[in-house]
């Protein structure tokens, strides 16, 4: 079979300004990129914000393996497969990393005959929203060694600055480094480090603002450290949260692209879900929502990380209803949870598919909590035997689920035909009676406590003294009345990533909390949970080349 940069390089593509038409998207509300790529302006929002929404789909998936999932597959394939069906529909994806396309994981723009093109621009540098977070984030660094160095005026404690640089590359090595070394002239030396840019707050802050005047204020309420005298300093005291908001003010415009069958399809922001908040933009998604009849959209990693924090972060945010939920699982990687070894996944084993169909049960379950209707959908493999196949469909009958078998890798919008007819039935007949799983008004530790225990399935929390004194330092400023964002490892329930399947009888160790004021969240992190990756012992990058006539090769 082709590769998937081969499959896209065929593709043919129309002008994204015909993609914008066919939406209802006037020229003037465009800002080209080239003629496939496009910013949508504010003039649009304004154009269509009193509309009815359609109806919002979320998708997510079992706890991912080696074996691969492909939810952003199944999110473009049934983007394609409701064209098929005579629906109008719009993806709302996030945008990929340079970390992870360089490093292991790969893009971000789906698989084989569902993906979202151009694919070589959005795996790069795409409009360069990526970049300019990147700056903004890096501006606030400049202007805090800065500050201490023309006097300190706010009297800000080197010990105490908790915010890092940014870069958009996994490179383990600036994890931890110390800055202003070389004498007086070139500031004060202190301990610093560098998140990847998708870890950054800024990243968060983006997704989560409703518009530039809202992030301009987020940005003002990021806290970068304290004073020798314990009090928390922000972005708004060193005067730099409008100049960071300039650096922002295309990057918070949605981006519009397409499908290999020419889809329409938003791309906005990209904070990862084991580390971050891990959805898309509330400005995509609810532009989206206005635009067609079905906005389908994704969060990362498994349910007990993307979709928990899209139903319990940013739908809280964003006064948001998701409609139905779909859970995307392969027999390959329910056998990997059952404990069979990668390399013997295509051979037939119902006693390894049984065993490890505990952890799609779990997320079933949890994802009932909120009240929403979901649908499994299995990303059919040909390695699939019709007995797994049908031990699938009697275990999904036992729980009264839907479920439906797509193969839109290999077949495109045709291959989830029957995901999106059923799809449709099921928000016909099922009305989503959605709610959050906790009240923020709760302390968080009990907060931390509910997802521990409701979505993780985990026994107790066990908190280490520096989580603890944080936890008694945001209480004392009256900031800990926000939702919870867990960084927990995405292989496993639990904060353990060897335990695969449904663990039992394990605690949650929560490490450090942090407050992201200007996102408006609290973040736990838990286990080795690292905010800046490192490469792998052979990085993706190594594979990828150009040639004098401009073709790309091994991306993917």
């Amino acid at each position: 079979m082709l590769t998937d940069i081969q499959i896209a390089q065929m593709c043919k593509m129309k002008p994204i300004n015909q993609i914008a038409s066919e939406l209802g998207i006037k020229d003037e509300e465009l800002e080209l990129y080239g003629k496939y790529k496009a910013k949508l302006t504010d003039a649009l929002w304004e154009r269509v914000k009193d509309r009815p929404d359609g109806k919002l789909v979320l998708v997510t998936a079992i706890n991912p393996t080696p074996a691969g999932e492909g939810k952003t597959t199944t999110t473009v394939g049934l983007g394609q497969a409701m064209a098929k069906i005579g629906k109008k529909a719009i993806i709302a994806l996030r945008e990929p990393s340079l970390g992870p396309v360089m490093g292991i994981k790969g893009g971000a723009a789906g698989g084989g005959y569902s993906q979202v093109v151009p694919m070589e621009d959005i795996n790069l540098h795409f409009t360069g929203d990526m970049h300019a977070i990147t700056a903004a984030n890096n501006l606030l660094s400049a202007a805090i060694d800065n500050h201490i160095q023309q006097g300190n005026e706010l009297g800000i404690d080197p010990r105490q600055i908790i915010w890092k640089r940014a870069m958009d590359m996994n490179d383990r090595a600036l994890r931890n480094i110390v800055v202003g070394l070389g004498g007086k002239a070139n500031g004060t030396p202190r301990e610093d480090g560098f998140l990847i840019t998708v870890a950054s707050e800024i990243m968060a802050i983006l997704c989560l603002s409703t518009g530039i005047m809202d992030l301009k204020e987020r940005l003002g309420k990021i806290i970068i450290g304290y004073t020798y005298d314990g009090e928390p300093v922000s972005a708004r005291d060193l005067k730099v949260n409008g100049a960071m908001a300039l650096l922002l003010k295309d990057a918070i415009k949605p981006n519009l692209v397409q499908t290999l069958e020419n889809t329409p399809a938003l791309m906005h922001g990209g904070p990862f879900a084991n580390i971050a908040h891990g959805c898309n933009s509330i400005i995509a998604t609810r532009l989206g929502l206005k635009l067609a009849d079905y906005c389908i959209t994704e969060a990362g990693f498994g349910a007990d990380l993307g979709a928990e924090k899209f139903l319990n972060i940013k739908c809280r945010y964003a006064g948001l209803k998701p409609d139905a939920v779909v859970l995307v699982a392969t027999i390959r990687a329910l056998k990997y949870n059952g404990g069979v070894k990668k390399e013997m996944l295509a051979i037939p084993d119902l006693n390894a598919l049984e065993k490890g169909f505990v952890n799609l049960e779990k997320h079933i379950e949890n994802i009932r909590k909120f009240k929403v209707p979901v649908i499994v959908a299995i990303n059919h493999f040909s390695t699939d035997s019709d007995e797994e196949t049908n031990f699938i469909k009697k275990k999904c009958e036992s729980l009264n689920v839907e479920v439906a078998f797509s193969d839109v890798f290999s077949k495109g919008g045709e291959g989830g035909r029957e995901l999106a007819e059923k799809l449709v039935k099921l928000i016909e007949n099922q009305k989503t009676d959605f709610r959050y799983l906790y009240d923020t008004n709760l302390s968080i530790n009990q907060k931390i406590e509910i997802i521990a225990k409701e979505i993780y399935g985990a026994r107790g929390v066990v908190y280490l003294p520096a989580a603890e004194k944080a936890i008694k330092k945001i209480e004392s400023l009256n900031m800990d009345k926000l939702p919870i964002c867990m960084a927990k490892t995405q292989y496993s329930l639990s904060d353990n990533p060897s335990l695969l399947g449904r663990p039992e009888g394990f605690d949650i160790t929560v490490r450090e909390i942090k407050l992201s004021a200007g996102a408006g969240f609290i973040v736990a992190i838990t286990g080795d949970i690292m905010t800046m990756p490192g490469l792998p012992k052979v990085p993706a990058a190594e594979k990828i080349d150009i040639d004098e006539t401009g073709i790309i090769t091994g991306l993917f």
